[in-house]
């Protein structure tokens, strides 16, 4: 069989891949033996991950980036805009830092997560799972905004990552939030296994919102421990640790079908590995990194 030439996707790996979650934990990877083992495992592109998890001097991290072959793809920032006006400033505060250093070395891209609505490693409630229309409003125009003064002031783009346990999450939410925001200011990142864990089909939200698609998270789910997860009502983190995102191709969606279906919209994208694993012994990501770099190479990218 032909594996079609997937031209337009650019594959790399992220500090998520090495059980990174947080900007300083000592269950982590150092970030000096992340940096090492991603360009060993044959990824040409990172995120930041965590900000504070790498070196946020911009000419120190240049040079770590350089000397190993690498380059970043974008930043990463969570935001509670659906709180309002008031947690603007705190807010692009956060952005700002991020952003600054995301263009220092050269990326274009910001992710933007929205803040989780349980605690992702004590399962406490922090907030309904359901905005309200006036919280939906603060949402979509507060990200509009965000959208353009990062544009003005950074020469970003902004795409917004669903994810579990946050208010963008299932099919309805995410289509409803794509549908109330200005298409020329806000992108989508899709996350593939976020997607699955809360239900959605990865392959017809972009043949249905391909002008939205502006990067990618490749993942997958491990669809029998997902049924306990929904059965048991976890939260994301414990679901994480009891193995929830498996290494593919041993999971949903199959990504082969996904990175066609981006292939065809005709622009160039970012294709990130991110298999949550958070936490996870030192010796376990490097092996799974090498072997997921050659299934997507045996899919074309």
């Amino acid at each position: 069989m032909t594996v079609p030439a997937l031209d337009r996707i650019r594959v790399g790996s992220a500090p998520d891949s090495w059980g990174v979650w947080f900007p300083d934990d000592p269950r982590q990877t150092p970030w000096d033996r992340f940096l090492d083992e991603v360009a060993e495992a044959g990824y040409p592109w990172i995120e930041l991950g965590p900000y504070g998890y790498l070196p946020t001097d911009p000419a120190l991290l240049t040079d770590e980036l350089a000397r190993r072959g690498l380059k970043v793809s974008a930043g990463t920032v969570f935001t509670g805009l659906h709180r309002g006006p008031s947690v603007w400033e705190s807010t692009w505060e956060h952005v700002a830092r991020v952003a600054a250093l995301t263009r220092a070395v050269g990326a274009r891209h910001l992710v933007v997560i929205p803040s989780f609505w349980r605690d992702d490693r004590t399962a406490e409630i922090l907030e309904p799972p359901e905005l309200t229309t006036e919280q939906w409003e603060h949402l979509t125009r507060g990200t509009e905004r965000l959208a353009r003064r990062v544009k003005e002031t950074y020469g970003l783009g902004i795409v917004v990552h669903p994810h579990a346990d946050t208010h963008i999450d299932t099919e309805a939410h995410v289509t409803r939030f794509l549908d109330a925001t200005d298409a020329g200011l806000v992108g989508l990142c899709l996350d593939t296994g976020h997607y699955a864990y809360c239900g959605g089909d990865s392959v017809e939200l972009i043949e249905t919102y391909g002008e939205r698609i502006g990067y990618l998270h490749l993942k997958q789910v491990d669809p029998e421990i997902l049924a306990e997860v929904v059965a048991d009502g976890l939260p994301f983190g414990p679901a994480v640790r009891r193995g929830v995102m498996c290494e593919p191709p041993s999971g949903v969606p199959d990504l082969e079908p996904v990175l066609v279906a981006a292939q065809r919209l005709g622009v160039d994208l970012f294709a990130i590995v991110e298999q949550d694993m958070y936490p996870c012994a030192p010796d376990v990501p490097l092996p799974i990194a090498v072997r997921t770099r050659r299934f997507l190479r045996s899919c074309g990218a």
